[in-house]
């Protein structure tokens, strides 16, 4: 490009030096002093007048609209310029007192420095320095020197008045180094150093102050606070500058606040969530602009900390006190779960910038969680305890219409299986609070109250057993035991369906519901309850230690239940209602003086078997797809006969130091009751082991006692096959069957088989 225009310029030369003397006589017509412009113009120019008439006349309308358009513009920016000139004016006035200001203050500096010049000239003077040694470089130096050190202070009292901030540090960047320098190299006068060093701290400390009063304003916000923040760090006051950034946030969300009011009938959460988005947003900001300015030195980052965890508490005092403390004193756990959950969410978005508060929430948020805990679990006591009063105790499926809440229910774990367990109203009420009650869990997680939960759903658990207890006829003497029994009122389950149904609610919310809720307490198994598969909801469960020790202590409160019903109708089965016993060692005794026996079972084991038979048949349609519970219940039932008769220490006084020995009959009607027992339990598929050994152990002190008299037992007993004959005619007659089908037994029957094992090694243990 530059070729180009040399090119140029050497061409139009050449052109100028050839048309040179053409040029020159062009130019003499204009030379003359009788020159006309007009004729020359009318002469020379090609147009005629009619063209020269139209150009005019649009030069004219061009000069109009140019008028107009200018008229237009000024009325437009009329007042930006009267605002403008106003603006001006004030800047000059301003102009014009510096300006004089800075006039006196020069005058008073030249005055010192004349000052400070002569003393320095005696001094020298005074030191034999003569000034002629000064070579003309040297001299030069010292104006100079001199000159910056009258004009340095003006610099600077102009830079901090414009406050130009980054120029004024520079400036105060160079005063130090000169200073520096004249300490070292010791060519300013001690004097004028000292008057420079206190200048320089003088404009220093104004900048400093400046820049705080900058930051302390409300309206310094963004950028302009982070450099307010950064220059005062600059000028090495950074644990200032460090709390004004911190308190400048904290003056900023605060003067938001003012415009969020919490009433006592709004929703709690709603001032909880706006409050958290206000309080650590401002957290969040405080700490980036901490990084960004200070780095991730300790000092700030502890202060930092300090400061977040202030703020954090103040923000859960406010929450504690306007949307916390009414739902938990109501006993609004779902409310202040909720309140819990929105802080935290909040709070672990500053996990990402190195401040872990949640921990700090947890800790202030946790007497009210445990508040609300507490008036939760006492509410489902009380009204579970309501209901109890007048429970019919008939088994019921529970309708759509009880479930009271609008939110989904956690129990459905399908829409075919949500509603299929039968229990009675208290229990079916029990259950949904209790679902209820495990809905929005997380803040329990989190703040480690899982375990008090269950501790304290457990509690309520075992009171509601408590009064299953007392719903059982007979267990009126037995209610001193119960800690929490009180003077509540229980209505009596005076049927053996009613009673069977006591058990039928407390197993199946012990063994399943309750379980099921509870999984929600466990994160690892969260989505298991969703399962339709009891059996993998069940492994899923037994993996979380704690929640498998709990379901243990609600079997364990069940089996008390269980016990007692077993009790009591063995109680009633064994004695009469005026005390008197119906199995005594006498009705044994007493046969080997008959002449006449017919060889059937003893009435009392008969009554049991009818008894069991009867509650199997109940158990058969309460216990639906849960069949082994029943088959537990006959067979603890079974068990507790047996274990008074095995414990009856009267009985076997009269058996083994009686004054009439056991005879012959007397022991094959004791082998035949007890076979009878084995029989039917092995019928009914509730022949445990426990049972067997009991049974056992109870021939074999029969034996023994009937062997002490100098007689062979076995050689009085019949062979198994005629008690087994017996046992199965006292079975089909007791139970309405007939007794025989074309001439055979029921080879599916597992009497023979269990029964005559189990009698046989009796036989043989005891023959060894």
């Amino acid at each position: 490009m530059a070729s180009g225009k040399t090119s140029r310029s050497r061409s139009a030369m050449a052109s100028a030096k050839e048309n040179g003397p053409k040029l020159e006589e062009g130019l003499n017509p204009f030379k003359s002093d009788k020159f006309d412009a007009e004729s020359y113009v009318q002469s020379n120019c090609s147009l005629n007048d009619k063209e020269i008439k139209q150009l005019c006349t649009y030069l004219v309308d061009l000069k109009k609209a140019s008028a107009e358009e200018m008229r237009r513009s000024v009325y437009a920016n009329y007042a930006a310029f009267i605002r403008t000139s106003k603006e001006i004016s004030d800047l000059e006035g301003e102009l014009s007192s510096i300006r004089n200001l800075l006039s006196t203050q020069a005058a008073l500096i030249h005055g010192l420095a004349e000052g400070v010049h002569i003393d320095s000239l005696s001094i020298s003077n005074s030191d034999d320095f003569s000034v002629n040694a000064t070579s003309d470089s040297e001299d030069k130096e010292i104006s100079d020197l001199d000159k910056w050190l009258v004009e340095f202070p003006d610099l600077l009292d102009v830079l901090l008045a414009e406050r130009r901030v980054e120029e004024a540090l520079a400036a105060l960047d160079e005063g130090e180094c000169v200073v520096s320098e004249a300490k070292e190299m010791k060519s300013i006068n001690p004097s004028v150093l000292l008057s420079l060093q206190n200048s320089i701290g003088e404009r220093r400390q104004k900048l400093a102050d400046q820049l705080a009063e900058a930051a302390c304003q409300p309206s310094t916000r963004g950028a302009e606070l982070r450099a307010s923040v950064s220059a005062l760090k600059k000028l090495g006051d950074g644990p200032h500058a460090h709390s004004l950034l911190l308190n400048a946030h904290q003056q900023r969300y605060q003067y938001n606040m003012q415009s969020l009011r919490p009433s006592s009938t709004s929703y709690g959460g709603a001032y909880t969530a706006a409050l958290a988005q206000l309080v650590f947003s401002a957290v969040a900001q405080a700490a980036s602009d901490s990084l960004a300015i200070f780095g991730e030195e300790p000092a700030y980052t502890s202060e930092l900390v300090m400061w977040a965890t202030k703020q954090t508490e103040a923000f859960s005092f406010l929450v504690k006190r306007h949307a916390l403390a009414s739902s938990a004193a109501a006993g609004g756990l779902r409310a202040a779960a909720e309140c819990v959950q929105i802080a935290l969410g909040h709070c672990s978005l500053l996990e990402a910038r190195g401040l872990a508060l949640c921990p700090v929430l947890l800790k202030l948020f946790r007497p009210s969680v445990e508040q609300a805990l507490d008036a939760n679990l006492k509410r489902i006591q009380e009204s579970t305890a309501a209901l109890a009063a007048a429970d019919d105790w008939v088994l019921t499926y529970s309708p759509t219409s009880n479930r009271r809440t609008s939110r989904p229910s956690s129990i459905s774990i399908s829409n075919t299986t949500a509603f299929q367990h039968k229990l009675t109203s208290s229990a079916h009420r029990f259950n949904l609070m209790v679902q209820d009650f495990f809905e929005d869990v997380g803040p329990l997680l989190s703040m480690q109250l899982g375990g008090q939960a269950l501790e304290g759903l457990f509690q309520v658990f075992n009171s509601y057993v408590n009064m299953l207890i007392k719903a059982l006829p007979g267990s009126m003497e037995e209610e001193a035991s119960f800690e929490d029994a009180g003077n509540k009122i229980v209505r009596m389950a005076e049927t053996e369906a009613q009673q069977i149904a006591l058990l039928a609610n407390a197993s199946l919310l012990a063994d399943e519901l309750l379980p099921r809720a509870a999984m929600k307490l466990s994160p690892i198994n969260q989505a298991a309850y969703k399962d339709d598969n009891r059996k993998r909801t069940s492994e899923r469960q037994n993996r979380h230690p704690e929640q498998r020790e709990w379901r243990k202590r609600l079997v364990s409160s069940v089996d008390r239940l269980k016990d007692t019903f077993c009790r009591q109708h063995a109680l009633d089965l064994i004695f009469t209602e005026e005390g008197d016993s119906h199995l005594t060692a006498d009705m044994y005794i007493n046969m080997d003086g008959n002449a006449e026996v017919e060889w059937t079972p003893s009435s009392i084991f008969q009554e049991l078997f009818v008894k069991l038979n009867r509650m199997a048949n109940i158990a058969a349609d309460m216990f639906v797809g849960r069949e082994r519970f029943a088959t537990l219940l006959l067979m603890r039932l079974t068990e507790t006969v047996m274990l008074w008769l095995s414990e009856d220490q009267s009985f076997w006084d009269d058996i083994e130091e009686g004054p009439r020995p056991l005879g012959p009959l007397g022991l094959q009607q004791f082998y035949l009751d007890m076979k009878f027992v084995v029989c039917f339990a092995s019928h009914g598929r509730y022949l445990s082991r426990n049972l067997q050994r009991i049974v056992n152990e109870i021939i074999t002190k029969a034996m023994a006692a009937f062997s002490a008299t100098g007689m062979d037992p076995y050689r009085e007993l019949p062979e198994d096959e005629w008690f087994n004959d017996i046992c199965q005619d006292a079975m089909e007659r007791l139970s309405g069957k007939p007794k025989e089908i074309n001439g055979e037994r029921d080879l599916n029957s597992p009497t023979a088989s269990v029964s005559a094992q189990s009698i046989s090694s009796v036989r043989s243990h005891s023959s060894s």
